[in-house]
């Protein structure tokens, strides 16, 4: 299997190669070069399969001969090794919860993933890697718990200055060691930017070595098909048909289903479902992508207003968008709705959700209002309430308990350097 550009300018390349690369060098992102469905005994054995099987079936099949059978199993199991169960929340709808890795949030699944793919391959490297994210919340604090204190590799987590939730900062700049903090003046859009600029700065790749762990790393992707397969195979046999909703911000995640859609994953139609910065869902019903600015909600980690997978969705649907609204549907949804559902679900089920995940419920509900009246839905629960306990508190009357892992970091000093949206100045940081 190799990987090709967005932007269909650059050569394939190998799965090491687009791992190190993050984008590629005509300023696309790859995708793997085909995506053919897993046979047909293979799909029928994951119901009931065990994680780490699925993964291995799913990932075997695209990643090919790019990794021994041994060590990719060897990856998955040290890396996917926390639950990701399907829970029951009302009639014919399911939360797949993917918040109960080290960080309590999704991004676990991709970021450790990487970090041991990228153990592998850089075992016999002189060279120290430096790894640059941009993020609006979970991605910086996967990343760094992650790589943290691996050997040759430093990690530079950008992150938007006062637009991340308090507890989700705490898990990222207060480890330390390998992991560098900046704090940027400026939204989300701007740390994404600032990256980009990096990459595209040819002299300073010749010095440095960097690499990217954000959604525009296909690896990030890759093990996030893995949960949707795992998720439809804990649900009833005749969950049929299947609506799926996914929170979306930088659209990597949505982009992971679509790809798993390709492979066989039996769904309907997937609801990319947004807060208020809804240039996707705006693009699925006039046919326009108009970026713009992003704004500030209480689902922080979904405020991007120029998502970057968006180039990948397009892709995949070869730029067809009566194709693309035949499998997506997009719904969007404002703080205030964020709020009640949030309050709703748990005084009707005793189910608390953070916003993130709420908004997938918001979208799920919508998109099932369009459906067949005999759909099931599941939507992807993305980050522990715990992380956001100053939204979901107030809307559901109660204390949100904190797992021990996240009250860890809460009583760590913060690392932090604040630079402005400023190439000039990220630049100076990689250099020192």
């Amino acid at each position: 299997m190799r990987y090709v550009s967005t932007a269909g300018q650059s050569p394939p390349v190998s799965l090491r190669e687009a791992l190190l690369a993050g984008p590629a060098p005509d300023g696309g992102l790859y995708l793997p070069e085909r995506l053919e469905p897993l046979p047909e005994n293979t799909l029928r054995r994951l119901h009931g399969q065990s994680l780490a099987d699925t993964a291995v079936a799913v990932l075997g099949h695209v990643i090919g001969g790019n990794l021994p059978p041994d060590l990719l199993r060897e990856v998955i199991e040290s890396g996917l090794d926390f639950p990701m169960p399907a829970v029951s929340v009302e009639n014919r709808i399911w939360c797949l919860e993917l918040f109960h890795g080290p960080t309590l949030a999704f991004k676990d699944v991709g970021a450790r993933f990487m970090a041991r793919l990228m153990g592998h391959y850089l075992q016999d490297e002189e060279t120290e890697l430096t790894i640059l994210v941009a993020t609006s919340g979970d991605t910086g604090s996967a990343i760094a718990h992650a790589f943290h204190r691996q050997a040759g590799v430093r990690v530079v987590v950008l992150f938007p200055r006062g637009r991340v939730s308090p507890r989700q900062q705490k898990q990222f700049t207060t480890l330390g060691g390998n992991i560098r903090a900046l704090a940027v003046d400026g939204v989300f859009d701007d740390c994404q930017r600032l990256v980009k600029q990096a990459f595209a700065d040819v002299d300073l790749r010749k010095r440095r070595p960097i690499a990217s762990a954000n959604s525009i790393n296909i690896c990030r992707l890759l093990p996030q098909m893995v949960y949707y397969f795992h998720g439809v195979a804990q649900l009833p046999l005749d969950a049929t048909p299947l609506i799926i909703c996914t929170p979306s911000g930088n659209f990597g995640n949505l982009t992971a289903g679509l790809m798993a859609r390709r492979l066989g994953l039996p769904v309907s139609r997937f609801v990319a479902a947004t807060n208020a910065n809804d240039v996707v869902p705006a693009y699925l019903a006039s046919g326009r992508f108009l970026p713009r600015p992003s704004r500030s909600t209480l689902s922080s980690a979904m405020d991007v207003g120029d998502p970057s997978n968006f180039a990948r969705m397009l892709a995949l649907y070869a730029h067809d968008l009566l194709a693309l609204q035949e499998d997506v549907f997009g719904s969007a949804h404002t703080d205030e709705a964020t709020r009640v559902a949030i309050g709703d679900l748990h005084a009707r089920t005793g189910i608390v959700l953070d916003p993130h995940s709420a908004v997938g419920y918001l979208g799920l509900q919508a998109g099932l209002r369009v459906a067949d009246p005999r759909a099931s839905g599941l939507f992807l629960a993305t980050a522990h309430p715990a992380k956001f306990a100053e939204v979901v508190e107030p809307a559901t009357g109660q204390a949100v308990p904190v797992p021990d892992r996240l009250a860890a970091c809460l009583g760590r000093p913060e690392q932090v350097s604040e630079i402005p949206a400023d190439y000039a100045a990220l630049r100076a940081e990689i250099e020192s």
